[in-house]
């Protein structure tokens, strides 16, 4: 399918169905398949439903969310399945399985933490957080070398540039969401951080893209403290083995400073 204009673009990732269902648009074509999703949306669309049963425990920190991905996840019709498998005062666990057409094609466990004021001493080692190393209005605007003639992921998210070069080895980018999962539903933080967050290795690969593949089989965000505004930045890099293994992981910043950390593991393959 043709690439249409501005106008033409799908307004969101996802439609809600009347059946409780999900159906994803092109803005969640990731760069591996045509036909298969960007693992980041879905990952923010189960995120979103934890995020939904965890308010109700009083639980409104996603402390760490882990998504494994069983199989590539395709561009239709998705349903999600949730249990809380412990809520306590303080903190929650959760886990989650996202289904196409019947199949298992992710499973998911989810901490959520209890918010509540702590002050803190002054003058802790490492405190105050760092920053990104740039401002998102100071990062020139880029695109991923992916984007082509196909509406895909490159659409749902605008990226700039804090420092390096994308796909060029370690580099810092910061992420906005261009349109919501879900129609007139403002996404959440956690909800932003996961659309991003799958993104580390792309951004940071030493492989030339169109040689070889170096898809992850899951996600791990572990977040400090509930991010603030609509920009999440990663500090992401990637280190490979010598048998087809490989580790992408992210220093992950809202405009405020350091909110946590990703990590994705590899498989590497030569392509054809």
């Amino acid at each position: 399918m043709l690439k249409t204009s501005p106008h033409e673009l799908p307004t969101s990732a996802y439609e809600l169905l009347d059946s409780g269902s999900y159906r994803a648009s092109l803005l969640t074509r990731g760069p591996w398949h045509p036909e298969h999703q960007h693992a980041g949306p879905p990952i923010a669309l189960v995120c979103r439903a934890i995020e939904r049963v965890a308010a109700g425990h009083g639980l409104t920190h996603i402390s760490r969310l882990t998504a494994n991905l069983l199989r590539p996840v395709p561009i239709g019709e998705l349903d999600i399945e949730l249990a809380t498998d412990y809520a306590g005062r303080n903190a929650g666990h959760f886990s989650a399985r996202l289904l196409a057409g019947g199949k298992e094609v992710a499973r998911f466990t989810a901490l959520a933490q209890r918010e509540s004021e702590v002050c803190l001493p002054q003058g802790l080692p490492g405190h105050p957080l760092p920053l990104a190393p740039k401002k998102p209005e100071e990062s020139p605007l880029d695109v991923f070398p992916f984007a082509s003639d196909h509406v895909g992921y490159a659409d749902l998210v605008e990226t700039r540039v804090a420092q390096g070069r994308l796909f060029h080895g370690p580099c810092a980018v910061w992420f906005r969401l261009r349109h919501p999962l879900l129609a007139n539903e403002l996404p959440s933080v956690y909800q932003r951080v996961a659309v991003a967050a799958d993104s580390g290795n792309g951004i940071s690969a030493i492989l030339d893209l169109k040689r070889y593949s170096f898809v992850n089989s899951d996600l791990t965000i572990n977040l400090l403290r509930r991010p603030r505004g609509e920009w999440i930045c990663l500090d992401a890099r990637s280190y490979l083995g010598p048998d087809g293994g490989g580790l992408a992981e992210s220093a992950l910043y809202d405009i405020h400073g350091f909110i946590g950390r990703s990590t994705q593991s590899l498989s590497v393959s030569r392509r054809g």
